[in-house]
């Protein structure tokens, strides 16, 4: 490659690469977070989408031709911008990953709009210029409209070879839980903290359970109804002023802005004289303006954490 390709490549990649910069640090200012905010569809959305058109419009034309290229071509600066938000701690594994998907589809889709218009069109920088200032103007719009606040519920079920009681017993209180019986798969690959155990100080209506995870998370439950060897459900209250802050992202943390557990329900039920089906859910909530979004990776690092639980429930009671 001569010095002259060379060239070209580094600003096809850097330039998208500094407007995306440029974006996380406006949308990034707390004191600006009632115009500009990260948790927003303009954000999740529109920036890589100007990242992928700005790629294929300063890229060659020869090149512009190609669908592949277009397609393809702006994932390179979106790996390089959110490499380095992670290398400089802007953002921490579990955001970057989320957004991954929709950062990687919303660039290819602007690569080919602006592979569009570069091609077809004549006044292309007028049209660059639009959207690449689009996000300071639809952002304070999309704030002044406001968040969405969705419910949602997690269902989880395993079937367990042992007596009611013995079940039971594992469901009322979950000893303390070794790291080689954490088969939770998507909150360890994020990162997020694991069961270690719950505690329930009797059985019965109003009684305080606490599911307690690691780095600090505890779940504080109160119990609403209690059938013994039958169900239990409970309120779930994460109190964020418990949780440090390296335990969570901010974006992220249980009973905050965005995003809280409700409550919860064990069922136990009878399927024959030696096995019961154990079901396990949870009502949660999103507040965000992409709950669409936002929800399948709630339901899955929920049902990963319910599934997790009910398999060392299962383990106990079937070697009990």
């Amino acid at each position: 490659m001569n010095k002259k390709k060379l060239l070209t490549t580094l600003k096809i990649i850097t330039i998208p690469i500094i407007y995306a910069l440029l974006l996380r640090f406006v949308f990034g200012v707390s004191t600006w977070e009632n115009v500009f905010t990260m948790m927003s569809t303009t954000f999740l959305f529109l920036l890589p989408f100007i990242v992928g058109a700005l790629t294929v419009y300063l890229s060659d034309r020869e090149k512009v031709q190609k669908f592949s290229y277009r397609f393809f071509a702006p994932w390179l600066p979106i790996f390089g911008f959110l490499v380095i938000t992670f290398i400089f701690a802007i953002e921490g594994w579990p955001c970057l990953l989320m957004i991954l998907p929709i950062f990687l589809l919303a660039s290819s889709i602007g690569g080919l709009i602006g592979g569009y218009f570069k091609l077809r069109k004549k006044d292309t920088k007028v049209y660059l210029s639009i959207l690449a200032l689009l996000p300071f103007v639809i952002s304070p719009l999309e704030n002044y409209i406001g968040a969405h606040t969705s419910a949602y519920k997690a269902y989880t079920y395993i079937d367990i070879d042992a007596p009611a009681d013995k079940i039971w017993d594992n469901v009322t209180r979950v000893k303390e839980i070794p790291k080689e019986q954490d088969k939770g798969w998507l909150t360890n690959m994020l990162h997020f903290p694991r069961p270690v155990k719950a505690e329930l100080n009797y059985e019965g209506v109003g009684a305080y359970r606490e599911a307690i995870f690691t780095n600090g998370l505890v779940f504080h439950e109160t119990v609403t109804e209690y059938v013994d060897n039958q169900k239990m459900s409970f309120t779930i209250q994460a109190l964020p002023h418990e949780i440090p802050l390296t335990t969570m992202d901010e974006h992220l943390v249980v009973g905050g802005k965005y995003f809280d557990v409700l409550n919860g329900t064990y069922e136990l039920e009878a399927l024959n004289d030696k096995t019961y089906r154990l079901h396990l859910w949870s009502n949660f909530k999103l507040t965000t303006t992409f709950n669409l979004y936002a929800s399948w990776w709630a339901n899955s690092i929920m049902k990963d954490i319910q599934n997790n639980i009910l398999q060392v429930q299962k383990l106990r009671a079937e070697s009990d």
